[in-house]
């Protein structure tokens, strides 16, 4: 099977748009691949208009995304290798669940229901939004002080404003409040049924100094996915922040998702 028959869906995170895969679209694009970024409803377009008019995607749920997604690769010719980060990686996860894509990538993957410890770092990330319930329905962008801690951690605070004033929006903490009281709620909208012995090969990445999502958090998931016989593997990368698709060495990430998708997908 050609390169050029091989479809890739990049799916962002929260706090971020398609904009944010925009290297590894062009390194996946320049081998012959047909990359395809779809934003999350509301989350099209231009960064500048998203931050002007938020209250386009306040509100908005994981259930809504992931089925905006369904809809997109089901109307494909044929299953796409899936990779999301962050949010995007946890609805990659739900994705595969429902019995698409060839094979999966989740990289830095936020909280499906039953992990049930979340260190330090996590929690201070979310703090903000969840202590204000009147954020339920809102899309609040985070500082460029926060937004250094949960994704740039890494890199100086001169460095971290430039991939501030490039790549974030306001998110909808819907979000946050869903994947918090996740355990709480029977029909959380981040379950995930980690027996299905049916679903695509599913890789987990994670970033060795990743304040939102620390290898613990990612190692958990992977644990709770050892009653199924599907292809389950994880791997971690040193040195990278949450900003791992972006930051120095990005290439080494993408390429390892990549040929790791090739080589374990299902045909």
């Amino acid at each position: 099977m050609s390169q050029q028959q091989e479809t890739i869906v990049l799916i962002h995170g929260l706090w971020m748009t398609p904009l944010s895969w925009e290297k590894w679209v062009e390194r996946y694009s320049s081998q012959g691949y047909r990359v395809i970024t779809p934003g999350w409803p509301g989350l099209e377009g231009d960064v500048a208009e998203i931050r002007r008019n938020p209250e386009r995607i306040a509100g908005l749920g994981i259930g809504e995304v992931v089925d905006h997604y369904e809809r997109i690769i089901r109307e494909l010719d044929r299953p796409p290798i899936i990779m999301g980060h962050s949010f995007g990686a946890l609805m990659t996860q739900i994705l595969v669940d429902r019995g698409l894509g060839s094979a999966a990538v989740a990289i830095s993957t936020a909280p499906v229901k039953g992990i049930i410890f979340l260190p330090f770092s996590t929690l201070k990330v979310s703090a903000p939004a969840l202590l204000n319930p009147l954020n339920l329905h809102r899309a609040v962008p985070l500082t460029p002080e926060q937004f250094h801690y949960a994704f740039t951690n890494t890199l100086t605070e001169a460095e971290s404003l430039k991939v501030y004033e490039r790549y974030a929006v306001p998110g909808p903490d819907h979000l946050l409040f869903q994947a918090a009281f996740a355990n709480f709620n029977p029909h959380a909208a981040s379950t995930v049924n980690f027996e299905n012995q049916d679903r695509a090969p599913l890789l987990f990445i994670a970033a060795e100094h990743d304040h939102i999502a620390p290898p613990a958090v990612v190692e958990a998931t992977v644990r709770l996915y050892r009653r199924s016989k599907a292809r389950t593997d994880y791997r971690e990368f040193p040195g990278r922040s949450h900003y791992i698709l972006g930051q120095d060495g990005w290439e080494e990430v993408a390429d390892a998702a990549l040929a790791w998708a090739l080589a374990n997908k299902r045909s």
